[in-house]
């Protein structure tokens, strides 16, 4: 029997357990299983959360096995090699799939219900990955996507405009990558189309701006990994947004990794696009309008993530 308030984390780096930290200040879950290959790090790490937890809501934390996801609603999988400075996330690929074989099938043997959440990079390609080796329906095998750039380019537009970046709608759809794209198209600030608002804020050098902000966000990752070695503290929050949307069946649109086929004339992938989230996982990938442009952009990503499919082994 699945238990709905439990759930595992395959991997205690720093954005295993900075997830874990997050969902633990949220109280989303009742009881939370840590599991690394290093099992020692995984029982540290349980037990400094754990000391928390009289300044939030009760939970068990602990570190365990494979088995112990036998009843989890959800499992979220952070487990993988770490990009190193000037290394892309499409770099990591062969490294991460040999670490996947290893992982899913000691999953899958075990639970067949559960919402695998993958975190690892190329996170696009190790939602495919996933798929591919768990056999779930396509449904419940999710990737972060691009919910993490996405909030990168509400916080610079919001601050490019200063404005509330919760009053900022504008999606990063695409690879979690540096092929991913802005949709500038259908941005706007509570409904002001944004080139409008941007007038109003007295911008006018929409194009340059726009381009600017557009890679500020792409290379966020690469700027913060050259100045402190790793990202996990954004991605933490975007893994629990999400998270939260499934548990609490909220139906909201993120633009998380999911498998396509057919959508925009894509068959056989997983990459970003915005998705109705709710307690099936992902319940609709939405055909949002794209001017001619970001379409073809869009295409360019998902031919860029095609080319390292076809190149994937994934027999045992």
């Amino acid at each position: 029997m699945i238990n709905v308030r439990k759930a595992a984390i395959v991997g205690c780096g720093f954005v295993g357990t900075s997830i874990a930290f997050s969902l633990l200040e949220k109280g989303i879950f009742s009881e939370l299983v840590l599991i690394d290959v290093n099992h020692k790090k995984a029982e540290g790490e349980a037990m400094d959360l754990s000391h928390g937890l009289p300044f939030t809501k009760p939970m068990e934390i602990y570190a365990g096995t494979y088995d112990d996801v036998e009843d989890c609603s959800m499992i979220i999988i952070t487990a993988g090699a770490n990009q190193k400075p000037g290394e892309t996330r499409l770099d990591l690929v062969n490294r991460n799939v040999d670490i996947y074989k290893g992982i899913i099938p000691q999953i899958s043997s075990r639970n067949k219900e559960a919402i695998l959440l993958i975190v690892s990079n190329p996170v696009d390609i190790m939602t495919y990955v996933a798929l591919k080796l768990s056999g779930y329906p396509s449904n419940r095998v999710i990737g972060s996507g691009t919910v993490l750039d996405t909030a990168r380019l509400k916080y610079l537009l919001s601050r490019h405009l200063d404005v509330d970046s919760r009053s900022v709608h504008a999606f990063i759809i695409g690879e979690h990558g540096d092929s991913e794209l802005a949709v500038w198209s259908s941005a706007n600030v509570s409904g002001i189309n944004l080139n409008h608002f941007c007038e109003l804020r007295g911008h006018f050098n929409h194009m340059e701006a726009m381009e600017q902000i557009y890679q500020n966000v792409r290379d966020s990752a690469y700027e913060i990994i050259e100045r402190k070695g790793a990202t996990y503290y954004g991605v933490a929050m975007a893994v629990s947004r999400i998270v939260e949307s499934i548990v609490r069946n909220e139906h909201s649109i993120l633009p998380i990794s999911v498998y396509l086929d057919g959508l925009y004339g894509l068959h056989d992938i997983c990459l970003s696009i915005p998705t109705i989230v709710g307690i099936e996982g992902a319940e609709t990938p939405l055909d949002i309008p794209l001017d001619l442009v970001e379409e073809s952009k869009l295409l360019y990503s998902a031919s860029e993530l095609k080319n390292v499919i076809e190149k994937l082994s994934l027999d045992s």
